[in-house]
């Protein structure tokens, strides 16, 4: 029986051969167009702006202080408006040279009452003098001193009063720092020092608050706010 497919012709089999070759080709030209394509450059590094510049050095301020417990306190030692007048003429004469309560020391006296007398120029991290005369109650004050102790001072107490002090090496410089201080009458005079250290000068305010053997003062001091 004569079969019902239709028969190829040799013409339509090279058309088919010739259409798939085409295509076949066409593929591979695509692949090989893709794979030589070159990849997209990277973007230019755009400008610097303003915000990238080196900053500004800041204004040189004052030297870093250790805390003490300042605040209200029953007192009847006036504190001095002085720096000057609460150190004696050879003292003064180590500190000739040397700039009292220049701007950014932070020297004057603060809200509290407490009087600051800074010694040195802002920004002078080798040397420097700091101290600090204000009220200070009893117990926090106590507190504070026998930590102190506990950290290596040396206290005692002369004069009716507490004392402690103690001195160190700069951690970079080639100087000594110290720091002395001393209690009495709800009073705190804390003085912190690197590379300036007058004779005296600790003795030399003890007398001028507490004079003729330390006896006290009138007009007692108010207290702070």
């Amino acid at each position: 029986m004569p079969s019902s497919r239709p028969v190829r012709t040799p013409t339509s089999m090279r058309s088919r051969l010739r259409v798939g070759a085409l295509a076949t080709l066409a593929g591979a030209l695509l692949v090989a167009t893709s794979a030589c394509t070159a990849e997209p450059a990277p973007p230019a590094p755009s400008a610097p702006t303003a915000s990238a510049a080196s900053p500004t050095p800041s204004a040189a301020t004052g030297p870093v202080l250790a805390d003490f417990p300042f605040g209200p306190s029953e007192s009847t030692t006036p504190l001095p408006d002085d720096c000057r007048a609460i150190l004696t003429d050879s003292v003064l004469s180590e500190l000739e040279d040397v700039s009292l309560n220049a701007p950014g020391m932070g020297g004057g006296i603060r809200p509290d009452s407490t009087r600051v007398c800074a010694w040195g120029e802002p920004g002078a991290a080798g040397t420097w003098l700091v101290t600090r005369i204000g009220l200070s109650p009893l117990r926090a004050a106590s507190d504070a001193l026998y930590e102190l102790g506990r950290d290596g001072f040396t206290c005692y107490e002369p004069g009716g009063g507490i004392r402690c002090e103690r001195t160190w090496p700069h951690e970079t410089l080639p100087v000594t720092q110290g720091r002395t201080l001393y209690y009495r009458d709800g009073v705190i005079v804390d003085t912190q020092y690197s590379n300036l250290a007058p004779a005296g000068y600790t003795n030399a305010i003890i007398a001028s608050l507490w004079p003729a053997g330390g006896a006290p003062r009138p007009n007692p001091s108010p207290s702070a706010p």
